[in-house]
């Protein structure tokens, strides 16, 4: 009997009553009758099941662990572009309203380098403007990747739940009989 559940381990075969009595050559009804047997394939089911239970855990703990980690770097870069170009923006009007007051005092040198530096600023505040809006579609698309393997996740348990109760249930039936 050990022999047999050994072997359906090691070939990560399904667990369960007809599987150990066809692996061992003997009747299901053998196993269910026999104190001893009954104890030992149940005590395997369970042993599978924990193991099962552990691999599923740690594998939605490190997917989750990973997109909470992606969304939070998105949220840090999206608040530190925000603020740079909010900054940008004040310095834009800034040099605009010195412009002004130099377009009525400048000579034609100073005047065009103002202009030019104008230039540089307002394609900069262009550039971070698009940067922003990209950073806004990475958080966008993990948070919306992160709500996808939540749902996933919850399907799987739901599904093991599924799988796990029908062996409860047909393992306390075979036994009050």
């Amino acid at each position: 009997m050990q022999k047999a559940i050994a072997q359906l381990r090691r070939e990560r075969g399904r667990l369960a009553v007809r599987a150990i009595a066809e692996r061992a050559e003997v009747s299901a009804t053998f196993l269910y009758e026999n104190v001893e047997a009954r104890a030992l394939v149940q005590q395997a089911v369970v042993d599978s099941k924990s193991r099962h239970d552990r691999r599923t855990g740690e594998e939605h703990d490190r997917v989750e662990a990973s997109w909470r980690e992606r969304a939070l770097n998105a949220e840090s870069e999206l608040t530190r572009t925000q603020e740079e170009v909010f900054s940008l923006r004040q310095r834009v009007g800034e040099l605009m309203g010195q412009l002004r007051d130099l377009d009525q005092a400048a000579p034609g040198e100073a005047l065009q380098a103002l202009i030019t530096e104008n230039t540089t600023l307002k394609r900069r505040s262009q550039q971070l403007a698009r940067e922003h809006r990209s950073l806004q579609e990475r958080l966008e698309g993990a948070r919306s990747n992160l709500r996808f393997a939540d749902q996933r996740i919850a399907a799987l348990e739901a599904e093991l739940m599924e799988t796990c109760q029908p062996a409860l249930g047909g393992a306390e039936v075979q036994r009050s009989s």
